[in-house]
Formats: structure tokens, sequence, C-alpha cells
């Protein structure tokens, strides 16, 4: 896996200030995609053990709320096997901080039938908290939009929804002010 960048002062991709790994392939190519030169697979940097100690380090930090993962596309099922240890990890270190997850795919269209054949997705999705799912659409493009870019994305609250067996919207997005 290669990834594009690691921001470890986010605060624009989730609440607080938050670690952020923008991994590198996707197949989606969005129009007017913010970060189209993430959609090829080798862009950036090779992802090593020493890149994943760079973020558990900065994750360590307490005044950092969480990780977010971001693309390219991190459900690309390459980006999945290197994400799964990674999130594992930050699950077992930082049980207090949050993982956001941004994704072209739709939850309950695409990885949820996908978790179900494939363990590493299901693991993923069963350690993640918030989802950020759809296409961005330029046509649906709002900066007034919480943590998303455009109208059609939702804000899952994956832990609720994988109880619930349905799409439960996060209050982060039910409490947005349009």
């Amino acid at each position: 896996m290669y990834y594009a960048t690691i921001k470890k002062y986010d605060i624009a991709n989730g609440p607080g200030v938050r670690v952020s790994l923008f991994v590198s392939g996707c197949t989606h190519h969005c129009k007017n995609c913010f970060n189209s030169e993430a959609w090829d697979f080798k862009y950036g940097n090779e992802y090593t053990e020493e890149v994943e100690q760079e973020i558990l380090d900065a994750l360590s930090k307490s005044y950092i709320q969480g990780l977010s993962l971001l693309g390219g596309e991190p459900f690309e099922l390459v980006n999945q096997e290197g994400i799964l240890p990674l999130v594992k990890k930050v699950r077992k270190l930082f049980p207090e901080k949050t993982i956001w997850a941004y994704s072209g795919y739709l939850f309950d269209k695409d990885l949820l039938p996908l978790s179900k054949k494939n363990n590493i997705t299901r693991e993923l999705l069963e350690n993640i908290d918030v989802l950020v799912d759809g296409k961005f659409v330029e046509e649906l493009k709002s900066p007034k939009l919480l943590f998303r870019g455009s109208s059609n994305q939702r804000i899952i609250d994956v832990v609720q929804s994988l109880k619930e067996g349905k799409v439960v919207i996060h209050e982060k997005q039910l409490n947005e002010k349009l």
C-alpha cells in the first residue's frame, strides 16, 4: 500500500484535532476530486512499519481525538489490507480515540455486502466508529456541510449501524445547521 500524506494536526476530517492518513489508490475518479493525484495506487510513499509507528506516535498525544482514514480510497481491497493492522493497533493502544473513515463506497449497498464475503472488510468496519460514505458529487457540493464535501454523502455511526443492521446517521450530521 502507498499513501499520499499524513496530517498530524487535522481539524477538517472529523471532530477535534486528528491524525489523518491519506492512502493512495482510487477507482471512483469523482469529478473535481480534491485529491485526484492520489487516484494512482503508487502515488506518494510506500506504507511501512516505520510509517505506522509515526502515526501511532502522533496519536499518543493527549490532545489528539482520533484517526481519520481518507484517500484515495481506504476501502479499495489493497488499502484495506494495509489499514487493518493500523486500525487494530489504534483500538488496542488508544481505545478512547475515535476512528473515522471516508469512502466513495456506500455502507449499505457496497461495504456491508462485501463484509459478508471478505473478513478484512468485516473487521475493518467493526473497528471504525464513523464512516462518511458516498462519492463526491460536484453538483451537490456545499461549504456549509460538516465533515463532507457533497450533500449525498452520509456521516454514519458504524457501531450503531452494525448493531441495528441498518444505516444509522451520526449525530454530527443530524445536528448539522444548513
